[in-house]
This record gives structure tokens, sequence and C-alpha cells, in this order.
């Protein structure tokens, strides 16, 4: 077994090769995923209308509160299992077939809604969304950290989230476009979820080389990046929440359903605006320090939030500052958990951290709406805030007693990407330059052989080597 480099959760304050932020820079890096991204737009503009539009038709319908955050979990819960299962699906066909069948597995469970509106049905049909979901970002996420380097990152996952949140804004606001009660905006969010395989299909550009393996090693994961993970789960209960459960804290203020809409928009948008800064910034310094800093934030945000009755622009104005310092916090934790994990197991990461997503997911709505039962609608952002509150504990105590080391420092893909449909060999990982730290190594702690080493490979990085100085695994 190999080494775990007692380093590996650790980040650092000064980041070889900054990103180069002229527009030639930013063409160059985000070119290779311009069409996923176009893809990751139209996918969540569907989502975005989705979700609104799901829990004011349950409301209108006579569902219960209860019910509506049973609603809200389902989908998490079949996000969990599409976090376990999909993985082979990738492994099997690859990331752009996998992406069209799990898009028509999204559009089939939309239109099935308004065919059968009963609780139970809904359960299962958001159980399915969710599975599809999971899938269709493990995708995204893997395929974008196979074109990201540790310096540009930050900058290309603020990039993608600038983009969700954006589409979720837009989607948002489609609720007005007709009556919750019909069945037009049904069949708009799926006419959506089909353009996104569009871009995707058709790339130029080419996708990841197929995956070797597609085991989720959550507990490898935690101890590589706790920090990674443990944001993934807190933002997992936080967001689930407020996505599940936001249109029905503005209904129960007093707002219409457009009124919610603007009230959900408003905290999507600032998180898009706030996604540029703070993945700047993140490339520069050690990225659990500013999610701390900004979960410290969301938590006053929430209080205040939870406790003023006001109206609709009072409430969209903290919905706005309640967006900007925490919808960030899953692209931070997830570079970070990045940062920590060799490139090479992409996909393995992406489902590890979106598994402690949908757990914390799962939870979140449900915990909630039995305090907005008992509570009053204010009780969703007390609960996101005693959420952030124990978050911002555990951040702080990784900063205090694990120091800062040098971070590792690759600088480019170390696994080429194949033509669209087409197999490619990786490549050999470049060396480090003179003078800084070498990839670090990740134990298996599941007691699992690493793979074999190749003699290149060994000879251009000897922190790779096995430890008895074989090349061969044994």
């Amino acid at each position: 077994m190999w080494d775990l480099n007692p380093a590996a959760d650790l980040d650092v304050t000064l980041r070889p090769s900054p990103l180069d932020l002229t527009g030639s820079a930013m063409a160059k890096t985000l070119g290779p995923v311009a069409a996923l991204l176009l893809g990751v737009f139209f996918l969540v503009t569907g989502s975005g209308l989705q979700n609104t539009l799901l829990p004011l038709r349950g409301a209108f319908e006579g569902f219960s509160a209860v019910s509506l955050g049973v609603l809200g979990s389902s989908y998490y819960l079949g996000f969990v299992g599409g976090c376990l299962i999909v993985p082979r699906l990738v492994r099997r066909t690859g990331h752009i077939r996998a992406f069209a069948v799990l898009t028509s597995g999204a559009v089939a469970a939309m239109l099935a809604h308004p065919l059968w509106i009963e609780p139970s049905v809904w359960f299962l049909l958001r159980a399915i969304t969710g599975f599809c979901f999971a899938g269709l970002y493990l995708v995204i996420e893997s395929w974008l950290n196979d074109r990201a380097t540790n310096q540009t990152r930050g900058f290309v996952m603020s990039a993608y989230v600038i983009v969700d949140y954006v589409a979720l804004t837009a989607g948002q606001m489609m609720i007005t476009l007709s009556p919750v009660r019909g069945f037009e905006l049904f069949a708009v969010a799926a006419i959506l979820f089909s353009l996104a395989t569009l871009p995707v299909a058709m790339t130029g550009s080419g996708q990841p080389a197929p995956i070797e393996t597609a085991r989720i090693r959550p507990l490898r994961l935690m101890r590589a990046a706790p920090v990674g993970v443990v944001g993934c789960f807190v933002v997992g209960l936080t967001n689930g929440s407020l996505w599940s459960l936001g249109p029905i804290f503005g209904i129960g203020r007093g707002l219409t359903a457009d009124g919610a809409a603007t009230f959900m928009s408003a905290a999507v948008v600032a998180g898009a605006i706030a996604q540029w800064p703070v993945g700047f910034f993140s490339d520069r310094m050690d990225r659990r320090r500013i999610l701390s800093w900004i979960v410290a934030g969301g938590m006053v945000a929430g209080v205040v939030l939870g406790a003023l009755p006001l109206g609709l622009w009072g409430l969209s104005g903290l919905a706005f500052l309640y967006g900007a310092l925490t919808l960030p916090a899953y692209s931070l934790a997830a570079a970070h958990a990045y940062d920590r994990t060799p490139p090479a197991e992409a996909v393995e990461t992406a489902a590890g951290l979106l598994l402690a997503y949908g757990v914390g997911s799962v939870l979140g709505p449900s915990v909630a709406s039995v305090g907005m039962l008992h509570w009053g609608p204010g009780a969703l952002f007390f609960f996101t805030a005693a959420c952030y509150l124990l978050l911002l504990i555990f951040v702080q105590w990784r900063l205090t007693w694990h120091k800062e080391a040098p971070l590792n420092t690759k600088t480019s893909e170390t696994v080429t990407c194949s033509p669209t449909g087409m197999v490619q060999t990786p490549e050999v990982v470049a060396a480090p330059a003179a003078g800084m730290a070498a990839e670090p190594v990740i134990a298996d702690i599941t007691g699992e052989e690493p793979p074999p080493l190749s003699p290149a490979l060994a000879a251009q990085d000897p922190v790779l080597a096995p430890q008895d100085g074989r090349s061969d695994g044994a």
C-alpha cells in the first residue's frame, strides 16, 4: 500500500502560475468545454423551472408541507442512487452517451408529473429525476475537471457555476409564462432538457478518455480531503432545503407565485455574481479560509432572513445577500477536493462529492419541513444557519490544527481527451517543475493493491514509486 501524504488535506497560500485573465487565455481555458457549458445552460434552465413549478403546483393541489419536504428528499434519494450506479454507466458507454441516456430519463419523468398528480407518484418521479441528474452532474463535473489544472480549476468551476446559476434564474422566472395549474410549463421544462443533449452530442472538442474503474470510496476521499467532503455534505443540507422549500417560504411570508420566483431568483443571481471573485481568489489562497469566511456571512444572513417579517423587496434583498454568501460554497469545497486527489480519478472524486451532497440533500428538506410545520416558514433559514455554524467550526478546526503545505502542481492535463466516441490511451504525467512539490499520493484505505506503475512514470516522479523499490505494483 502506498503511504498517505500527510499534507493531503492541506491547501496552499501561494499557487504557482496564476491564471492569466486576458481574453485569449480565458477563451483557451473555456473553449474545450464550451459545448458542455451550453448543454449545462439548457439542462439547468429546465431544472430551475421544474424546481419552482413542482412545489407550487403541489401546494395548489393540496400537498401538505411535510409532503413537499418529502418530495424534495425523494429527489435527493434518487440522487444518491445515481451517484452509486452511474459511474458504471459512464465506464461502459462513455461520457457523451451517458449524458444522452440520462437526459432522456429526465424528459420522461418531467412529462409524467401532470399525468398523475398524487404525492406517492410524484415521490417516485422525483427519485427518478434525481437519479438522472446525479449522473448528469457527475458527467459534467468530471469532464470539466479533466480539462482543468490546479491553476485554472477555480476559474473553470466558477464559470460552470455561473452558467448554472444564470440558467437556474432563467428557469425560475419562466414560472410567469403560464399558469401553474396547466400543462404548458411541464412541456417547456421537458423541451429544455431535450435541447441540452444537442451541443454535447455534437461537440468536436472531445470527451475524457474512458475510465478504468467505477469504484466509489468515500472513506478514502474523506481521508484525502475532509473539508471538501464535509463541505459538500453541509451544502447539500442547506441548498437542498433552499431549492425544495424556498418557494414555500415565500408563499408563507405572503408572496404570490411570481413573488416567490423573484425571491428565489434574487438568491441565484447573487450566487452567480459572487462566483467569479470567489473563484479568482480561491486560485490564489487557501480555499478553506475563503470557505470559512463566506459560510460565516451566510449564517448571519440566514438568521436575519428567517427572523424579519418583510415584504417582497426586503426579502429579495436579503435573499440576494444570502445567495452571494452561500451559493459559491459548493464550488469551493469541490475544488479543494479535486486539488487533493489524483486527476485520473476525477469521475470517482465527482461521484464521492455528489454522494455527500446528495445524502445531505435527502436529510435537509425533511428536517427543515418539520421545523417549518412547527415554527413557521422562518425555521427554514434558522436551520441553514445552524448547518453553516457547524461547518464553520469544522473548517476552523482544520485550519488551526493542519498547517499549510505545498500543493500538488498539476499544470497540464494528465489524461488526454479522446475524439468523440473514440478511445485514446492516457499519456504519462508531466514531471513537476524544478523546486515544486510532487503530486501527493493518496493511500487506498480499502486495502486494495495499487495499479502497476510504469517504469517511465516512476523514473519521472520517484515519490510515486512503490515503497519497496519495485515497479510491478506488488
